[in-house]
């Protein structure tokens, strides 16, 4: 059985046990999250839309922490302009419990 869930802008595909990476929720670590924004079901057959007005999906907030740095160099010849930036960017990592179909 998996689940189609949308959080922070961006859809994820999950089971029950997996562990993801999502954008950074302001929850405590070991605190319980509920996604309430469930796009599909599959047990044995797709369910979408109204099917799944009333689906959710929990799971366990196990880190928050950043990903690696990402270089951002923007350089224009002939001019003599370059500039370097980095960046890294903040997320929570869910341990999925739940499927509530």
């Amino acid at each position: 059985m998996y689940a189609i869930i949308a959080t922070g802008g961006k859809q994820y595909k999950v089971s029950e046990g997996d562990v993801i990476k999502i954008e950074k929720l302001n929850v405590e670590v070991g605190a319980t999250v509920t996604f309430d924004q469930v796009i599909a079901i599959s047990d044995k057959e797709l369910k979408v839309a109204g099917d799944v007005a009333g689906a959710t999906v929990s799971g366990t907030v196990m880190d928050q922490g950043r990903a690696r740095k990402v270089i951002v160099y923007k350089y224009k010849r002939k001019s003599g302009y370059h500039k370097k930036n980095g960046h890294r960017q903040a997320y929570t990592q869910v341990k999925i419990d739940k499927i509530n179909a």
